[in-house]
């Protein structure tokens, strides 16, 4: 009952956010680099930061730095939403975002130096790639419930590491996000806003899990989503490109947008991908060594990757 209640006043305050972004003219304008040719409301994936709101309201002693940390990405990102800020002031947000997060679940205490330095670039790394890779029609809705979900069966089952409410609360804002997002015309895209909100919560959890299984496979579950974004981001250096500019380079860009693949089957390709990923995770944690399960997962995932330059040949694209 109590996730009915969620889902119902989620849903309200998404209707009544329509109403705001539609007074204010918050939408986002199609343009030669998009995936979408129709002007749509802009910002819907602040679902996610109410949803944030209220498990913290009723939870108010815990999970306080997350808040405060979610808080901030999401107030800079609908800032940029609307008006665009500089990436030094963005990436000042995150980081100090992150420290807070990472004050909470002791990472500072728990980890070398160097691993504090690797676990920021990792943590703004993957929350920066989950932006990257927000570009068609339930693309970050269904994606979102795989990994959480996966974690979620993680903590119920094999490693209790959280409350599974917390988890449960992004799942549903993710499923009512999906209900005006995930059609053929969208109601509306989830914006930076979104993106980072739900990036930044996921990494959250996947870094408590990391610490309390004191196991690197958990960033696995982000799998699919890594290997595009920085293979994507090394092909657009290879090619001079600037990598915050806008572009159609990514795997599910060039299925959707060259090969007319529609954006919500693409949307669940990359969802089913995931599943795979993270049900052979789970099946082979302490049954093989990390490195092992890492090299079993990624390397057909690159293998697939480079399709895509089979796909733009074969188009007769222009890689630059």
């Amino acid at each position: 009952m109590e996730y009915t209640i969620l889902g119902i006043f989620l849903m309200i305050l998404m209707l009544l956010y329509f109403k705001v972004a539609d007074r204010y003219n918050i939408i986002d304008k199609p343009n030669q680099r998009s995936s979408h040719t129709e002007i749509t409301l802009r910002g819907g994936g602040i679902i996610f930061w109410f949803s944030a709101l209220l498990y913290f309201v009723q939870h108010v002693q815990d999970n306080y730095y997350f808040f405060v940390g979610i808080t901030l990405v999401s107030l800079v990102s609908f800032w940029d939403d609307i008006q665009s800020l500089s990436n030094k002031i963005r990436m000042s947000i995150q980081f100090l975002a992150i420290s807070l997060i990472f004050f909470e679940i002791g990472v500072f205490s728990l980890v070398p130096v160097f691993g504090i330095i690797t676990a920021y670039v990792l943590a703004i790394g993957l929350i920066n790639a989950y932006n990257f890779m927000d570009g068609i029609n339930g693309i970050t809705g269904l994606y979102t419930l795989v990994v959480m979900g996966s974690l979620l069966y993680i903590n119920e089952e094999i490693q209790l590491f959280t409350d599974s409410s917390f988890i449960k609360y992004g799942m549903i804002a993710s499923l009512v996000f999906l209900f005006f997002n995930y059609r053929k015309r969208a109601k509306c895209f989830a914006g930076d806003v979104g993106s980072i909100a739900i990036a930044f919560w996921v990494i959250y959890l996947v870094l408590e899990l990391i610490l309390r299984t004191n196991s690197l496979i958990w960033l696995l579950f982000l799998a699919v989503y890594g290997v595009d974004a920085i293979c994507t981001i090394i092909h657009r250096m290879y090619l001079r490109q600037n990598i915050f500019e806008a572009h159609r380079l990514h795997f599910y860009q060039i299925l959707s947008n060259e090969y007319k693949i529609q954006h919500r089957v693409v949307s669940l390709y990359y969802a089913i991908a995931q599943i795979i990923v993270s049900a052979l995770v789970i099946c082979l944690y302490q049954k093989k060594q990390d490195l092992v399960l890492f090299a079993i997962v990624i390397t057909p995932l690159l293998l697939i990757y480079t399709l895509k330059f089979f796909l733009l040949k074969r188009s007769n694209l222009k890689l630059s």
